[in-house]
């Protein structure tokens, strides 16, 4: 196949990111690549040797996925255009025959170990843990016989010919895990409605309000926000950006005014995408920022320029 018919995914085979990637309709007529990392999935599409690549970026555990935050925060821009929300529940995978009692080392990644610690700490305190660069991986390390068992996800236990001891593990109920599908940077799907909207700020100097500067533009636009996480920038102690998602499309009149609010404060502000979100939840947009406000705002400003009755 083309690299337009390709996805990268984070890998191994057997991954929580491919049965996510899975779940995409348009995952049954592409060639799906498994990558060591998510900087190797993500290069992939910059490079042009795939189309799109799927990778963890939140978790409703352990929170944002540093590795995937900071790489599309960083390098050549990349654009999200789809999420996918996963139920995140464990399975203690071993080789057959390995009861409980035998297990001295476990591993899986080390998002998975916050998800699982309390039941770890119940019924294998004793058992070491060590981190694998994913929890597919950490299954193929055990098939090899480097580690007793892994934390990985049920369906990964016939890829590498392990039993699954204990199913159903999450300290936590109703674990999710989102998901985000990215490619290279293109005119933003038409809005559904029930859209997301993702970017990365730089401040353009640290002094106080800075932030509450920054959250205003979003409150005075009536633009509500999901998720907003600093990020070191590797430039200094105190130097951070900010990732953070917020509800509705660039297109719609309150988002976009609130993105130019950011571009005039901000030193840089990175445009990670608009696109629908996993659970079709359409915000509440509240009286005075509808499109229709805007413009009757705009029209009235324009009335006032020309000397007209305002």
């Amino acid at each position: 196949m083309t690299a337009a018919s390709r996805y990268t995914y984070l890998g191994p085979e057997g991954t929580f990111t491919e049965a996510a990637l899975r779940t995409l309709p348009e995952a049954a007529t592409r060639e799906l690549v498994p990558m060591i990392s998510v900087p190797a999935a993500l290069d992939a599409v910059r490079g042009g040797q795939a189309a799109g690549a799927l990778v963890p970026i939140e978790n409703s555990v352990e929170g944002g996925v540093s590795a995937t935050v900071d790489e599309l925060a960083s390098g050549a821009a990349l654009m999200i255009y789809r999420e996918v929300l996963l139920p995140i529940a464990f399975a203690l995978l071993v080789r057959p025959g390995t009861t409980l009692s035998d297990i001295k080392t476990v591993t899986g990644h080390p998002v998975a170990q916050p998800q699982v610690r309390r039941w770890l700490a119940e019924h294998l305190p004793q058992a070491q843990w060590e981190s694998a660069a994913s929890n597919a991986d950490g299954a193929r390390l055990v098939q090899e016989g480097r580690f007793d068992a892994a934390f990985a996800g049920e369906f990964a236990a016939a890829t590498y010919g392990l039993d699954p001891l204990v199913t159903q593990i999450h300290d936590a109920d109703n674990a999710t895990t989102r998901f985000v599908l990215t490619g290279r940077p293109a005119r933003p799907a038409a809005p559904t409605g029930a859209d997301k909207t993702s970017v990365v700020l730089w401040l353009r100097d640290d002094h106080p309000g800075a932030l509450l500067e920054v959250l205003q533009e979003f409150a005075n636009c009536g633009v509500n926000l999901m998720r907003i996480e600093s990020r070191p920038t590797g430039a200094g102690i105190g130097q951070y950006s900010f990732s953070l998602d917020c509800e509705g499309h660039i297109s719609e009149r309150r988002v976009g005014e609130a993105l130019m609010g950011l571009r005039r404060l901000c030193r840089d502000v990175r445009f990670l995408g608009s696109y629908p979100r996993a659970d079709r939840v359409a915000p509440t947009v509240r009286e005075g920022t509808t499109d229709p406000d805007f413009l009757r705002a705009a029209d009235w400003l324009t009335r006032c320029l020309d000397g007209r009755s305002a």
